[in-house]
């Protein structure tokens, strides 16, 4: 028997409209969910590359240097944090923009990865706007840049699940705008420093340092 996760989020809401507490058993509490497989009226990016055609092994999380990039959205738009997650060990990276801009995303996204040079292979993102600058960015970083299927939060999974832990430390009325880079540094610098399940216990700069150790040696 295969159950979907949109069967599991029906079951949830029609306990709660009867009483129920499942709901409450959510990590996330929000009002409104989003629903899945909607048209997307967002228009198509130009030279966008499906996450079909992204490599089988990125999927398989057996290297550093794939990563997931999404941007958290500050109260009444104002400012947005970029965030990048590397798959196979979760090491993050944040930087505050003043806007959610296309050319401000790209500059932050270089910003943040090019220092890592050969352990940056590809990035997949959503289809904001945001991110129409891709190919720069690709072009930049010598990696390739693939895009999920409109609606489909869980094909970026492990940026999803470090959003919500960004959240913990800036919850949704903060304003980016007025966010520093030292503010977006200290985070980061605890959420790679903080021990995960899915790592055996490491932390995520452990994992990132030692692979990239091993690389080198």
């Amino acid at each position: 028997m295969r159950i979907s996760h949109e069967w599991i989020y029906q079951h949830i809401l029609a306990d709660q409209h009867t009483g129920g507490d499942l709901y409450t058993h959510l990590r996330c509490q929000k009002k409104r969910r989003k629903r899945y497989g909607k048209h997307d009226y967002r228009g198509k990016l130009p030279n966008r590359v499906s996450i079909e055609e992204r490599p089988a092994i990125v999927e398989q999380r057996e290297r550093l240097g794939d990563w997931e990039i999404d941007t958290l959205i500050g109260k009444g738009h104002r400012g947005a944090l970029v965030s990048l997650v590397d798959r196979k060990s979760r090491f993050t990276l944040l930087q505050p923009v003043d806007q959610c801009l296309a050319d401000l995303v790209s500059q932050a996204t270089i910003t943040l990865l090019r220092p890592f040079g050969d352990k940056v292979h590809t990035i997949t993102g959503d289809n904001g706007k945001e991110f129409a600058n891709h190919a720069q960015i690709a072009e930049a970083l010598k990696a390739a840049f693939y895009f999920a299927h409109p609606y489909s939060a869980w094909e970026r999974g492990t940026n999803e699940n470090t959003n919500g832990l960004v959240r913990q430390y800036f919850p949704k009325n903060t304003n980016f705008s007025n966010t520093t880079f030292e503010e977006a540094f200290a985070v980061t610098d605890k959420l790679n420093h903080r021990p995960r399940k899915c790592l055996d216990f490491y932390t995520p700069f452990e994992v990132f340092l030692k692979q990239s150790v091993a690389l080198t040696s």
